[in-house]
């Protein structure tokens, strides 16, 4: 799709679509404003909702009370040419871009507004060499941003040969796109801009109950996700394992009605005998917390139960095996599993599914150096039973989810999906876009993929070898926690499965490529909307 934005000034603004945008000023004694971007549409979601973080302890750094965004969205019925206000964008394909021999568009809205423009439109396309790219709501975003619009309408020059259910989700992609493309994360800046854009009309894609509706979801999975973000954007020495559960606690109290909360210290932890867990936590001075929230449907039968397991490290300094190079500041997003984990929770508590149970499990700590941490060679014992000898301590992240994976499944789930930053293999493997899946069940992974297929976020199926598992075994435990260096992340999902009920459907997903975008230097909220694509698919809602 291409994005046309324009808005009425004295001038043109063109934004090529290379990775490098051109920008190009045109007088005239009466045109529009335009920025040409080439993008699709973007996955769903909505409006931000309030979040702080606690008060940070170290440094003396805490987050500042912003006020969310507030973005009122209308769905109109009206001639573009007639609308009022700052920019309009436009999307079209190339199909609609297309000319006749007079140079003039063939698709009768752009021919309108070309003429409106007086043949500026249709010059200014031309000059240009315009491809695909994504994101329709996120390019209208940035140009909302840089010409500081309070208001924007949003269309489509080929609606009219969309069906009702294509015209809803599109309207639901704009929408979110918009939002999460306004979206800043300044809460630890001293000073910033507050985006100004107050409303968003969508034209021409119809309006009623069921697009509200849709609207409305959108905005609860958007809240999720931005919730995830910051999560994940917040530094180590705010974003304790105490305040990730504190965070998780706000949620059940949020919605109480339908999430409730339980949050197990390390005595209770030792009661439960998670020695895989605790080993790991054993040197960090932050206490580790067990996150356990529990979604019950407000009425109606329960008829399928699934778990939400996100790995949970607040910091992994690597411990003895410690991480050395550049790179290592970015360890407070090893917690992004259960940032998606919690901001699916937060949108489920809004939207609130029939006839499906989730339990989101998060067990959370830091991964550091002391004289009480673990030690490479050290052995620990999982609830389960299993022992397991630690020969890399910077293989932790898997000794935290097999105690949360044990404990998933005694809450007597059908279904389990984990999440976790595990290895850097999976991201030498996939790259930065596209996160690893791993599991034994054909239906399970079908259920996964059709979800990403709604939300637009990309997953690839990863073999489950068990060849591979003959470099995990020890000569003094019942398992290694790291294998050789060829499958790393197979191996890695491998130990994963030894603390898995066979009974129970389960994936395992590696997100250490997708957690991060390094362009931008923030967090992608990456998984949230995903899972609550599943969490639906698998409610009668």
């Amino acid at each position: 799709m291409v994005a046309i934005v324009g808005s009425l000034a004295s001038s043109v603004t063109l934004v090529a679509s290379s990775s490098s945008p051109v920008f190009t000023n045109l007088r005239s004694s009466h045109v529009l404003r335009l920025a040409f971007a080439v993008t699709p549409l973007c996955n769903r979601s909505g409006k931000r909702m309030a979040h702080s973080l606690a008060r940070a302890t170290l440094g003396l750094t805490q987050p500042a009370q912003i006020e969310p965004p507030k973005i009122s969205f209308a769905v109109k019925e009206i001639d573009l040419v007639e609308w009022k206000g700052d920019i309009l964008a436009v999307g079209v394909t190339e199909k609609d871009m297309t000319k006749d021999e007079k140079s003039k568009f063939q698709n009768s809205i752009l021919k309108k507004l070309d003429s409106q423009l007086g043949g500026l439109l249709a010059e200014a396309s031309s000059e240009e060499d315009f491809t695909g790219r994504s994101s329709l709501g996120e390019a209208v975003a940035a140009a909302a941003k840089a010409a500081q619009a309070s208001n924007v309408a949003i269309a489509l020059a080929s609606s009219e040969g969309l069906s009702a259910e294509s015209k809803l989700n599109t309207a639901s992609a704009i929408a979110s796109g918009t939002v999460l493309g306004i979206y800043e994360d300044n809460r630890f800046r001293s000073e910033s801009r507050k985006p100004v854009l107050k409303t968003v009309d969508i034209l021409g894609l119809g309006a009623g109950p069921e697009l509200e509706k849709k609207l409305k979801y959108a905005d609860e999975v958007c809240s999720g996700v931005i919730f995830g973000k910051e999560l994940v954007n917040a530094p180590a020495n705010v974003l304790t394992p105490g305040v990730l559960a504190e965070e998780a606690s706000k949620i059940a109290s949020m919605y109480s009605d339908v999430i409730s909360a339980t949050i197990l210290d390390v005595e209770q932890c030792k009661k439960l005998k998670m020695g895989s867990y605790l080993g790991v936590a054993a040197a960090s001075s932050n206490p580790p917390h067990f996150i356990h929230l529990s979604y019950k449907p407000p009425s109606g039968l329960v008829k399928t139960k699934l778990a939400l397991v996100g790995k949970g490290l607040t910091f992994d300094s690597g411990g003895y095996n410690i991480k050395t190079g550049p790179g290592i500041e970015l360890m407070k997003v090893d917690m992004g599993g259960s940032a998606a984990v919690l901001g699916a929770a937060k949108a489920l508590g809004q939207i609130k599914p029939a006839g499906v149970e989730v339990h989101f499990i998060v067990a959370a700590c830091e991964n550091m150096i002391s004289g009480t941490g673990i030690r490479p060679g050290d052995i620990v014992t999982a609830s389960n039973g299993k022992t397991i000898e630690v020969n890399n301590t910077d293989a932790e992240g898997r000794l935290t989810l097999a105690d949360a994976l044990i404990y998933a499944c005694n809450q007597g789930v059908e279904k389990i999906v984990d999440l976790a930053t595990l290895t850097g293999a999976c991201g030498v493997a996939l790259g930065y876009s596209i996160a690893g899946a791993f599991t034994p069940s054909d239906d399970l992974a079908k259920e996964i993929l059709a979800a990403s297929e709604v939300t637009g976020e990309k997953f690839w199926r990863m073999p489950l070898e068990e060849s591979n598992w003959e470099s995990m075994k020890s000569g003094v435990a019942d398992m290694v926690n790291t294998g050789g260096r060829q499958g790393g992340a197979i191996t890695a999902a491998l130990f994963l499965k030894q603390f898995v009920d066979e009974k129970v459907q389960w994936m395992h997903i590696d997100m250490a490529g997708p957690v991060w975008n390094d362009k931008k230097k923030t967090a992608t909220g990456f998984g949230i909307s995903t899972l609550i694509e599943w969490v639906l698919k698998n409610s009668s809602s």
